[in-house]
């Protein structure tokens, strides 16, 4: 418990309350005289509570001379423990009494709607959980086999080399560079900092890796290095392994700039400025697909194999990613919201509404919801994380996961169900600064001894006998790592003080005073526990050490044949039992968490209660005074630790990347027939069809007939790229022919074609103006948009395009075009049904929606069918829908429409005061295992159920990836309040123009949300302007102010 060091001044001052209490008292004596504090406050209070704010009432109660009124205070004191106690215990059990229920309820709703789902699985899929390790380096639950020997990960490097992966990595906060990492220096910069930099260096020496991109923020701030600002930063390769890591152009470290230009800020302050994030990744993306395509794609964009987020805020940003890409990703949460939030509400310092303004917590839970929604696979550390911590999200359910996979595997329907598949991969570690143990001192070449590390000097001085094995432990002087527990373990038992010494490395500090309340409080009660039991001589504990000198303090440990300890209440992972392990050293560790999974691989030491002193103690001893059993113990640990090697790590983690469904973005292939090429890079505008001439020189004649002799070399791959271009070109010539045989024919046809090529002529604009208001179809919204077109039209802005972005249905937006007499063609786009269909207008009706001006973006329609769960969420909410209806009574309040499209299915609500916060119908349908999208809209009237990847904000990254759409000259103009989407549209680089009085009903929609608006939409910044009223003068200046139309 941190603040220990006042338990002694109270105790002091209540010795005069009297003798204690029968073990069953009750408190209620209190009345009677007979209540004691001392033996309460020990019993209850110091064992089972952490209240550190309590220890200034503490003081100043013990500071007042008046004996009768000292006692009388820290009576009341004891009381007030006591009460907030009882709090914590009821919080805890109604947490619990929720939990239970709501899984309760959660599996009737399941009974009938996973009827289908509900077989048992085989013996075989029973094993087939989650890849463990073992210490012979083969999977006990079947799986691939594991590399145990340089042999067969030669073997691997050879089966890899003609494979070139392309892979991002992504971390958002705290301050990341490849050489000296700044860890500890904020609780933002520590340990998946320096994971996420190893893992990136390993996987660029991987073969059949060609390249990995880690994408993090760019840095350029006052107090923060100059580093952190660079756009690009080489990781310097591994150079350890034994095995051809083929061509490879490495690794890197990718500085995307957003979020306020000046500050370094905290992670939790984030949210907002994710969207301008994943436009800047996505521009890098696209650039990148392009030089890789020269280097290794034959001409072909090269888009990622994979989009890996680490943490909730860079999860949320590779989910945009991925599904604007249309690219496999893979999450790791690090550490988890839900879990974070049980413990401190458990704890009863702070309401959940202030825990959500401190931490943001639901926006966090929301973002790794949203990741469990987007991913092929969860990456996490330890089996507990997953048993304990991700079965408390709504999207995730690890019995059910494995239903699924075992279905899938004999190619049975899910009906549209997807949970993505957990793996264990511990992190792994770098072996290259790790020399053999030897007992013999080290020595130059030239036959002399080394010096012995300073560090070693800093550690023994405080000893009187130091050749004594060494107990190292090395952690922070936090509660949760529970130091003074081992330090009472070690204090208490004279046959461990006889045989060894104790050393505590923990972090570096100036003075006392100026550490952190709870640290010092920790290291106060340490020093006070040395004092009393008279450890002097016999316990290190060194103000300073470098990072580069931890190796050595194990090495140290390791010649006096010590042990480390890690006696922590839960550990998560545990990656320095794996550095000790290394440098032979057996450990004693916490039976909660990580180390659990860490003793199974290594075998190379004893779990015990880190709640129990005596278990301690008695682990201790036993294996420094048996030096057979810590020979073997080392041994084991020398023997299996390379399962926890990076190259062993990187090895699992590609086979994970291998089993996901390869996916790339839909539009490869044109509508026209030829394949894509650079002509079709965002940058550059498509020809048409009768100006296509492409020069081959030499290697098409005067008829289209490829023309081999001229060419010098016919196996080179330049020769047969142009003769796949000729081959292409020789097949649309003769399809020209056949289409003159038939006039009729040819005039449709060609009609078809050119209007596929009118999309296009969104490459022609250089700005656009998006008009995202959520009115809903009314006068007001038309009005709107007459004004936006007359501004545009006044501007006489040939480069200038519009886009119409909205929930209603394409057959509504005509409707509402011809009521206010707009032309169609006046628009370039038209993002309809909250962004699960583009279309684009269009002069030929035959094959168009009910006939209507339009023409459908086919390949869109392609791009968001991914996990789109069709008739059998329809038939969900059909059932939510019912059940609605029974809760009120047979009241009609949600009504199924035709919204006329696949991917979108549309309710119209009849009273939306009465509807669930749309909160509730999205952990509904996580629930159900539906990955797909729930929003009400036009002012809460209707609610529209869209694929998972559609969105009317990722509709237009969709523009810009597929016709060069200008996110940087593009401005989105919204009104004060939208639709539940309305978040999504507000960040971004786009500029953002907010018309104020404007959408103001469908603030009631906002109104439950699971996390205020302000926590994820920025009201200021340099691309965002208001305007107070709706009128064409203010709505011009400012798109001018923007950029967007010439002053």
């Amino acid at each position: 418990m941190a603040g220990n060091d006042w338990i002694n001044s109270y105790l002091e001052a209540i010795l005069d309350v009297g003798p204690g209490l029968e073990d069953n008292s009750s408190l209620m004596l209190r009345e009677r005289g007979k209540f004691s504090p001392t033996r309460y406050f020990v019993e209850e209070v110091i064992t089972k509570f952490d209240e550190t704010d309590l220890r200034r009432s503490w003081a100043m109660a013990s500071s007042i001379r008046d004996s009768q009124e000292r006692n009388t205070r820290l009576e009341n004191m004891s009381w007030r423990i006591w009460n907030l106690a009882r709090r914590k215990k009821q919080l805890g059990e109604q947490s619990q009494h929720r939990m239970k229920q709501e899984k309760g309820q959660t599996n009737e709703i399941l009974k009938p709607l996973l009827a289908d789902i509900s077989e048992e699985l085989s013996e075989g899929e029973k094993g087939d959980t989650i890849t463990e390790l073992s210490p012979k380096g083969v999977s006990t639950k079947g799986g691939m086999k594991r590399i145990n020997s340089v042999d067969v990960l030669k073997h691997f490097a050879t089966q890899q080399k003609e494979k070139k992966l392309y892979i991002v990595l992504i971390s958002l906060h705290g301050l990341i560079r490849g050489e000296n990492m700044e860890l500890g220096r904020d609780s933002d910069t520590g340990g998946q900092v320096k994971y996420v930099v190893e893992l990136a260096r390993a996987l660029g020496a991987m073969p059949g890796i060609y390249r990995v991109d880690l994408l993090t923020r760019q840095v350029s701030a006052p107090g923060v290095d100059w580093s952190y600002g660079e756009p690009t930063e080489m990781l310097n390769p591994l150079n350890a392994y034994d095995y051809e890591t083929g061509e490879s152009s490495g690794a890197y470290i990718i500085r995307i700039p957003f979020g306020p230009k000046d500050k370094y800020i905290p992670k939790e302050h984030l949210w907002p400025h994710i969207p301008e994030f994943v436009d800047g990744a996505l521009s890098y993306i696209i650039q990148m697909s392009k030089v890789l395509a020269d280097q290794i794609g034959d001409g072909k964009p090269v888009w990622p194999a994979s989009i890996h987020g680490h943490y909730a805020d860079a999860g949320n940003a590779a989910a945009l990613l991925s599904g604007t890409l249309n690219v496999p990703m893979l999450f790791t949460g690090h550490s988890l919201g839900r879990d974070k939030l049980e413990q401190i509400l458990k704890q009863g310092r702070q309401s959940k509404d202030d825990i959500n303004t401190t931490y943001r917590i639901m926006r966090r839970i929301e973002a790794e919801e949203i990741s469990v929604d987007s991913s092929e696979v969860i990456i996490t550390s330890t089996r507990q994380e997953i048993d304990e911590q991700w079965g408390l999200y709504d999207g995730f359910d690890p019995i059910l996961e494995r239903k699924l996979r075992a279905r899938n595997r004999r190619n049975v329907s899910c009906f549209g169900r997807f949970i993505p598949r957990p793996v264990v991969i511990p992190p792994g570690m770098e072996f290259k600064h790790i020399v053999s143990h030897s007992d013999a001192p080290e020595r130059n070449q030239d036959g002399s001894i080394k010096p012995d590390p300073p560090v070693w000097s800093e550690i023994t001085r405080f000893f009187s006998n130091p050749r004594k094995p060494i107990i190292l432990a090395l952690a922070r002087p936090d509660p949760k790592k529970n130091l003074t527990t081992l330090v009472k373990a070690f204090g208490e038992n004279r046959s461990l003080r006889e045989l060894a010494n104790l050393t505590l490395i923990m972090g570096n500090r100036d003075g006392i005073d100026e550490m952190s309340p709870t640290n010092s409080a920790v290291l106060l009660s340490i020093l006070k526990l040395i004092d009393k039991y008279d450890m002097y001589g016999q316990v290190s504990y060194p103000k300073h050490h470098k990072q580069s000198e931890v190796p050595d303090i194990y090495r140290l440990a390791a010649r006096t044949k010590g042990v480390f300890i890690n006696p922590a209440f839960i550990e998560p992972f545990g990656l320095t039992l794996i550095e000790a392990a290394a440098y032979g050293l057996p450990m004693v560790a916490t039976k909660n968490g990580g180390p659990v999974d860490i003793q199974k691989v290594l075998d190379n030491g004893l779990l015990i209660d880190p709640h129990n002193q005596q278990s301690i103690a008695d682990a201790l001893l036993k294996l420094v005074a048996d030096k057979q059993l810590w020979a073997r113990c080392k041994q084991n640990g020398l023997k299996n630790i390379h399962l926890f090697s990076w190259p062993e790590h990187c090895k699992n983690y590609l086979a994970r990347i291998a089993c996901c469904r390869p996916r790339h973005p839909q539009w490869e292939i044109s509508a026209v027939g030829y394949e894509y090429s650079e002509s079709q890079s965002p940058e550059d505008s498509l020809r048409d069809l009768h100006d296509l001439k492409i020069s081959l020189d030499g290697v098409l004649n005067d008829q289209g007939i490829a023309d081999i002799a001229q060419s010098a070399d016919v196996n080179s791959p330049t020769f047969k790229r142009k003769l796949s271009i000729g081959k292409k070109l020789e097949s649309l010539t003769k399809l020209s022919a056949k289409l003159e045989k038939s006039a009729a024919h040819k005039a449709e046809t060609l009609a078809k074609i050119g209007d596929k090529l009118e999309f296009p002529v969104l490459r022609r604009k250089k700005s656009f103006i998006v008009i995202a208001v959520d009115c809903g179809m009314t006068k007001e919204f038309l009005e709107i948009t007459k004004m936006i077109i007359e501004i545009a039209r006044a501007e006489k802005a040939e480069f200038l395009g519009l886009i119409l972005s909205t929930a209603a249905t394409i057959s509504d937006i005509d409707l509402y075009l011809k009521s206010g007499k707009i032309d169609p063609s006046e628009f370039d786009a038209l993002i309809c049904n909250s962004g699960s269909e583009i279309y684009y207008p269009s002069s030929v009706f035959e094959g168009s929606p009910k006939d209507l001006p339009f023409e459908i973006d086919s390949d869109y329609t392609s791009h968001i069918d991914y996990r789109w769960g069709g008739e059998q969420l329809m038939n969900t909410l059909i059932h939510w829908a019912a059940a609605i209806r029974e809760r009120k009574k047979d009241k009609e309040l949600v009504i199924p429409c035709d919204s006329g499209s696949t991917y979108c299915f549309t309710f119209t609500i009849k009273d939306s005061d009465s509807l669930p916060p749309i909160k509730d119908l999205r952990e509904f349908l996580r629930k159900q295992v539906f990955r797909c999208q729930a929003i009400y809209c036009q002012n809460g009237t209707k609610l529209n159920v869209i694929p998972l990847v559609a969105s009317r904000a990722q509709a237009l990254r969709y523009l810009y990836v597929r016709w060069g759409v200008n996110l940087l000259n593009t401005v989105v103009i919204v009104g004060e309040y939208g639709d539940t989407d309305y978040e999504c549209l507000r960040g971004g680089i786009h500029k953002t123009l907010v018309i104020k009085g404007v959408c103001n009903e469908a603030k009631k929609l906002h109104s439950n949300r699971s996390y205020p608006l302000e926590h994820v939409v920025t009201c200021e910044g340099p691309n965002i302007l208001h305007v107070e009223e709706c009128n064409k003068n203010q709505v011009s200046e400012a798109i001018m102010k923007l950029g967007v139309l010439k002053v």
